[in-house]
């Protein structure tokens, strides 16, 4: 989930923003507002890293004539379980937070009504992953190594560059990492070690991995907020992991939410580990109010919504000509080659690939 995105930070600047009228996001939802075509509310069905800024949201709201529920269900792959549980009566009209490690399992699932999102022609043709409009896509990011500086600068070694330098002695009982059935950066770390060392010798890094003492945790939040010692809360909680699978956009959250900010993020990105990710949305099958949900897929990939996304999920806009936040690209790591998978390779190959790896890694 791209972050996937520091909760407890931006949630509770967003909740406080927003008060108990404009947004259901702080809160649970039964999506019960969404009670038919004529409806005017319309139900997001997301992950918890969903925000969007107050103003964007209402301006939205009143051009739409529609009030947005957002109903929030913890991790993406957790949204697309239940997805499947709720097939043909969802939870809501839209959902939100599906990426491309998990496309192939909702796709399969007939989860989604196909609808060609306005807007769609401004998109860049390379995050376009469904010909039949059964999802569009909203941003993109990549999923990376963080190192905490201070560490290193301690110590006089140089960070890891790439995922060959995670198995050496000197980062032994340094990284850790997301369980990869159970987390979407998890999922995407071990999406990229097979991009990177393919069919036959993916397990064989795996096998060194282990033995160089990596640490597994069932989520982002926990790997970040209390395993790694980069982090704001790992800092307070003597955390000591210095290396932890997360984001390229992580430093800029570390900077916007510190205070005083400081001159330089505290943490970098090990941009030789990274795997390009990209979020869609679809129109839920069955959805009680289809005509708003297709209002709110056309709002995601407005201009008003695209350029709003940096600051608030950390994560790229898939619109032509948006503007990033100077904040964003200043302190955020820029990744030239990021390991990618052809969705159909995900498809066919990532249930018996995280069924391997959980016989690997957690036994």
């Amino acid at each position: 989930m791209i972050n996937s995105t520091f909760r407890r930070a931006c949630v509770a600047v967003v909740c406080g923003a927003i008060g108990v009228t404009g947004l259901a996001a702080c809160g649970s939802s039964d999506g019960s507002g969404a009670s038919g075509e004529d409806s005017k509310t319309v139900t997001l069905v997301t992950h918890e890293s969903f925000n969007v800024s107050p103003k964007v949201l209402k301006a939205f709201e009143k051009e739409s004539g529609y009030k947005v529920d957002v109903l929030k269900s913890g991790d993406a792959g957790q949204v697309v379980n239940k997805a499947v549980l709720s097939k043909g009566n969802p939870q809501g009209d839209v959902l939100f937070g599906v990426d491309n490690t998990l496309l192939s399992r909702a796709l399969d699932n007939k989860l989604f009504t196909p609808y060609e999102a306005k807007g769609l022609d401004q998109v860049k043709g390379e995050y376009k992953a469904d010909g039949q409009h059964r999802v569009t896509p909203v941003d993109t990011g990549d999923i990376c190594v963080n190192y905490d500086k201070k560490y290193f600068a301690d110590k006089k070694l140089a960070p890891p560059k790439n995922l060959d330098d995670l198995t050496k002695p000197a980062y032994k009982n340094l990284l850790v990492t997301e369980n990869a059935a159970t987390s979407s950066p998890g999922l995407g770390f071990l999406l990229g070690t097979a991009a990177e060392y393919g069919d036959e010798g993916w397990q064989g890094y795996w096998k060194k991995l282990k033995a160089n003492g990596v640490k597994v945790v069932d989520g982002w939040e926990q790997a970040y907020y209390e395993e790694f010692s980069g982090s704001s809360e790992g800092k307070k909680a003597k955390a000591d992991r210095p290396l932890v699978v997360s984001y390229a956009s992580s430093p800029p959250v570390e900077v916007l939410y510190a205070k005083p900010q400081p001159k330089e993020a505290p943490t970098g990105v090990a941009t030789g580990t990274c795997f390009r990710q990209t979020e869609f949305a679809g129109l839920l099958d069955g959805a009680k109010n289809e005509k708003g949900g297709k209002a709110l897929l056309d709002f995601l990939i407005s201009k008003e919504f695209q350029a709003d996304m940096p600051l608030n999920m950390f994560v790229n806009p898939v619109r032509e000509g948006i503007q990033l936040p100077e904040l964003f690209t200043e302190f955020g790591a820029k990744v030239d080659d990021p390991k990618t998978l052809d969705p159909k390779k995900i498809a066919e190959h990532r249930e018996d690939w995280v069924k391997s790896w959980q016989s690997l890694v957690l036994k």
